[in-house]
C-alpha cells in the first residue's frame, strides 16, 4: 500500500481533529472544509472505495451518529452526505470516506450532472439486477 493520509490520522502518526471513534470507524474534521463542521467518516480498515466495503454496515450507524451531532452542534439548514469513488467522480484521497457537510443559509451547494430522460429503464434495471 502507498502512503495514505487517512491511515496516518487513524494510527496517530499525524494529527487529526477526531470527533468520534469506535473499534471500526473514525470521524474527523476535513482539513479543507466546505463549511463549519465538515466532517469525514472513515473506516479504520484501509479500503480504496465503496467496492471494498463489503461487511462495513457499521459505516451507516456512524454516518447517522455524526450527522446528528453536526446538526445538534451547528443547526445548519441541511446536511449533504457525499461519497466519491474514483478520480473521475472527484475522489482525492483513495481511502473510503464519507463527507458530512453542513449547509447553511446563503451557502451555495453546487452539484452538477448532465441529466437526460430515462429511455429504457427496464433494460437498464435488468442489466444491473443480473449482478445482485
Amino acid at each position: 500500500m502507498t502512503e495514505c493520509v487517512f491511515c496516518d490520522i487513524i494510527d496517530g502518526s499525524i494529527p487529526g481533529n477526531v470527533v468520534y471513534e469506535t473499534e471500526d470507524v473514525v470521524a474527523f474534521l476535513d482539513a479543507n472544509p466546505v463549511s463549519r463542521g465538515h466532517t469525514l467518516v472513515v473506516p479504520k480498515k484501509h479500503v480504496e472505495d465503496i467496492h471494498g466495503a463489503s461487511g462495513m454496515e457499521f459505516l451507516m450507524d456512524a454516518l447517522v451518529k455524526v450527522s446528528d451531532a453536526v446538526e445538534e452542534a451547528f443547526d445548519p439548514e441541511g446536511i449533504n452526505i457525499a461519497q466519491n469513488n474514483g478520480e473521475a467522480a472527484g475522489q482525492e484521497v483513495f481511502h473510503l470516506h464519507f463527507h458530512v457537510t453542513p449547509i447553511y443559509e446563503g451557502d451555495e451547494l453546487e452539484i452538477s450532472y448532465n441529466r437526460s430522460e430515462l429511455e429504457d429503464g427496464s433494460e437498464i434495471a435488468e442489466e444491473i439486477s443480473k449482478y445482485l
